[in-house]
């Protein structure tokens, strides 16, 4: 079974202060043209989408030279609410990792990782972890744990949406737009089961 995890775009979340989509109709068939088109402008990290070390380190990695690799493959989801502490993180990976899939983390719930659980997590190797908030860290101080992630090339996946997915291992596509020289993109996330 394939669980979309994706915000709608147009009516998607937007950290605070970052421009929100907006759709223009450049040609309608209704008024007569040949087709439907549409045209739009918004921020890479609008709805759900994925940083690149690039986003917060001036000589990072942009999304263009990531590769695939972090963004397709097993995942596991953890539902948690409040701060992920390091011993929550350290409980998380050992979870994943008796699944078989802590490469990549998913964090349901209103939670925020905290600078000492990013310290655990990008020591673990993984390669990736996302969580349902605009950004990963506090949002009124997200430097610090992009700074910790990024700095360990553990990409980041935020603004997902798993309200309705159960703790579990899963296969994770969240392959970005390949947009050369930019910080983050945007995505169509999706989970299959097993």
């Amino acid at each position: 079974m394939l669980i979309d995890i994706s915000q709608e775009l147009f009516s998607c979340n937007t950290f605070p202060g970052d421009p929100k989509p907006v759709p223009e109709r450049l040609m309608s068939v209704e008024k007569g043209d040949v087709c439907n088109l549409t045209a739009f402008s918004m921020c890479a990290h609008n709805g759900t989408h994925v940083d690149a070390p690039f986003h917060f380190l001036p000589d990072g990695k942009t999304i263009d030279e990531m590769g695939l690799e972090p963004f397709v493959g097993e995942c596991y989801v953890v539902q948690h609410e409040g701060d992920v502490t390091a011993a929550d993180a350290t409980a998380i990976l050992a979870k994943a990792s008796a699944a078989g899939a802590a490469k990549r983390i998913l964090i349901g719930g209103k939670a925020t990782v905290t600078a000492e659980a990013a310290e655990i997590f990008a020591a673990s190797k993984i390669l990736l972890i996302g969580n349902e908030s605009q950004t990963v860290g506090p949002e009124n101080a997200p430097k610090q744990v992009h700074l910790i992630l990024l700095g360990a090339e553990v990409v980041l996946l935020e603004g997902i949406v798993l309200d309705h997915v159960p703790e579990g291992r899963y296969f994770l596509n969240a392959a970005p737009l390949n947009l050369g020289g930019c910080d983050g993109a945007p995505c169509r996330a999706w989970l299959m089961t097993p």
